[in-house]
C-alpha cells in the first residue's frame, strides 16, 4: 500500500526521469562520438585521442550520477536496485562499455514522439532508427575486437559493416566471422536483436499490404455503390418519362 512519502518519492522520480530525458540523450551521444572515433580512425593525434578518452571518462561518471540520483528517487529502491542490474553492470565492468550505446534508445523514443500520432509512422521510424543504430554499433564493437587479432576476417569498417549486414538480416555468408571471444558476444547480440527486428519489420509491412488492400476495397466498394446509386436513378427518370408519354396505337 502506497504511503505519501512513497507517492512523493514517485513524483520525484517521474520528474527526473522527464527532465533527464533530453540529457542522457545528448550524453549518450557524446559517448558514441567518443567511443567510435578512436575507433574509425586509429591513427588519430595523440591530443584528439585524448579527449575522447576524456569524454568517455566523463560520460561514465554521468552515467554513474544518473543511476544514483534514479535510485535515489525511486519510490522502491531495493525494486529498481533488482530490475536494473544491467545499468549497474555498465558501470562496474569495463568490458561491457560497448554495451553503454543501448542508452542511445532515448534517442529513438524522442524520434518516436515526433513521428506523429499514426501507428505505421511510428513503428517504421522506430525500426529504421534502431537498425541503424544496432549496425553502427555492432560494427565498430566487433572492429575493435577483432582489429589485430591472429586469423582475423574483420580489419575494416567497410568488412564489418558487411558483415553486419549479412548476420542481421540472418544470410550469413560465412566470409567474414569473428573470432575473439568479444567478437562473438558482440555477434550473438546481433543475431538476436536482427531476429526482433526482422520480426517487426515483416509484421509492419504485411500491416501496410492489409491496410492498403483493405483501404483499396474500400474505396472500390465505395465507387461501385456510387455507379450503382447513379444507375437507379437514371432508370428511375427512364420510367417516369415512359410513364409521362401517351399511350400510342
Amino acid at each position: 500500500m502506497s504511503t505519501p512519502t512513497t507517492t512523493a518519492r514517485g513524483a520525484r522520480y517521474r520528474a527526473y526521469e522527464h527532465r533527464s530525458e533530453r540529457l542522457a540523450t545528448v550524453v549518450a551521444v557524446l559517448w558514441l562520438v567518443g567511443y567510435a572515433l578512436p575507433i574509425l580512425q586509429p591513427d588519430l593525434p595523440a591530443p584528439v585521442r585524448t579527449t575522447c578518452h576524456v569524454v568517455r571518462t566523463a560520460t561514465w561518471v554521468a552515467f554513474g550520477v544518473d543511476y544514483l540520483l534514479r535510485l535515489g528517487f525511486s519510490p522502491r529502491r531495493g525494486r529498481f536496485f533488482l530490475t536494473h542490474p544491467l545499468d549497474l553492470l555498465l558501470l562496474l565492468l569495463p568490458m561491457l562499455q560497448p554495451l553503454r550505446l543501448l542508452r542511445l534508445v532515448t534517442v529513438l523514443r524522442l524520434l518516436n514522439q515526433r513521428a506523429g500520432s499514426r501507428l505505421r509512422g511510428r513503428v517504421g521510424l522506430f525500426v529504421t532508427s534502431a537498425t541503424l543504430l544496432i549496425g553502427f554499433c555492432s560494427a565498430c564493437a566487433v572492429l575493435d575486437a577483432e582489429r589485430g587479432a591472429p586469423g582475423a576476417t574483420i580489419t575494416t569498417f567497410g568488412e564489418a559493416v558487411w558483415w553486419v549486414v549479412t548476420t542481421i538480416t540472418t544470410v550469413g555468408y560465412g566470409d567474414y566471422a569473428p573470432v575473439t571471444a568479444t567478437g562473438r558476444v558482440v555477434a550473438v547480440g546481433l543475431m538476436l536483436s536482427g531476429i526482433a527486428l526482422v520480426g517487426v519489420v515483416t509484421g509492419s509491412l504485411a500491416s501496410w499490404f492489409l491496410d492498403e488492400v483493405r483501404d483499396s476495397s474500400g474505396a472500390d466498394a465505395e465507387a461501385t455503390r456510387a455507379d450503382v446509386a447513379q444507375l437507379t436513378e437514371e432508370v428511375r427518370r427512364l420510367r417516369e418519362q415512359l410513364a409521362a408519354r401517351p399511350d400510342t396505337p
